[in-house]
């Protein structure tokens, strides 16, 4: 028998605790009557970024991901009574009348995780990132405020790039030993690398050059999105995790090549300061 919608939004909340803390903290720190629907889109996010760590080839990767592609578009085998998850989320899509198309597209922006191909470009990188962290922030945004959303899709655009390129840079040694990587090729090519010599990571100087340009681009999009104008309060909870972009982009820069071995993620009593401190100010 399937849940009913606060059974859901409740099944939800528990899996962002396990899968995704921050943004856990941020649906707390979230209007009541808006948590359930936020934890269904960021729990769907965890379970989509995740898929490249629970199979080993990219065709099963590439079956999970296309599940979810015919949830939302109506045309998945079977219901969804025994997936508290997909219910909730098909429950807020409904619900706040959240644009399917653009979950959809979260969905294929995920198939480039399943593989070891590189992002060309800084345009390719920003496309990636749109299509997942910005894209996110803007659903969250229709949740808690639809009119405030539409007037604040160039701050979401740029937050998301800069939280995307500071959670690629606290991934890094874990996509390094996969062979996999974020960083663009014209950004490692202006600092004298390719893909080979930067995984291999011998050429300390030259990578550090690559990693600083790389987070110096997200601190670029953060300013960016804060000159974007002020987020008005309703929606403010929706950019709450970006608060931990900044900590996490700043020491890339400043510790280089060293990411590689350095945890850049601060502890979560830190964290949890930090995005409590943004919910109060209101600033990011």
């Amino acid at each position: 028998m399937a849940g009913t919608v606060s059974d859901n939004a409740a099944l939800c909340l528990a899996m962002l605790r396990d899968t995704d803390r921050d943004r856990y903290l941020a649906c707390l720190l979230s209007p009541e009557d808006k948590r359930g629907a936020l934890a269904s889109l960021y729990a769907f996010n965890a379970e989509i970024a995740r898929v490249r760590d629970v199979v080993r080839e990219p065709l099963p990767g590439e079956i999970r991901l296309q599940w979810w592609r015919d949830l939302l578009e109506g045309v998945a085998e079977g219901d969804t009574g025994g997936n508290p998850l997909a219910a909730g989320l098909i429950e807020t899509v409904d619900r706040y009348h959240l644009p399917r198309q653009t979950l959809v597209a979260m969905t294929e922006a995920r198939i480039f995780d399943l593989y070891d191909d590189a992002l060309p470009d800084r345009n390719a990188l920003e496309g990636y990132s749109g299509e997942t962290a910005s894209a996110l922030i803007q659903l969250a945004g229709l949740v808690l405020s639809p009119e405030d959303a539409i007037q604040s899709v160039d701050g979401a655009g740029h937050a998301g790039v800069a939280q995307s390129i500071a959670g690629l840079l606290m991934l890094l040694p874990i996509h390094n030993r996969r062979r996999q990587i974020y960083v663009p090729l014209d950004i490692l090519s202006a600092t004298g690398l390719d893909r080979d010599s930067f995984l291999a990571g011998e050429d300390k100087p030259r990578i550090s050059a690559a990693i600083e340009a790389f987070a110096g681009l997200g601190l670029e999009h953060l300013e960016k999105a804060r000159r974007a104008g002020p987020i008005p309060a309703l929606l403010f909870p929706a950019f709450l995790p970006v608060a931990l972009a900044e900590p996490v982009l700043k020491r890339a820069r400043k510790i280089g090549s060293d990411v590689l071995s350095e945890g850049l993620q601060q502890s979560q009593w830190r964290r949890q300061i930090r995005m409590m401190k943004a919910a109060i100010l209101r600033r990011f």
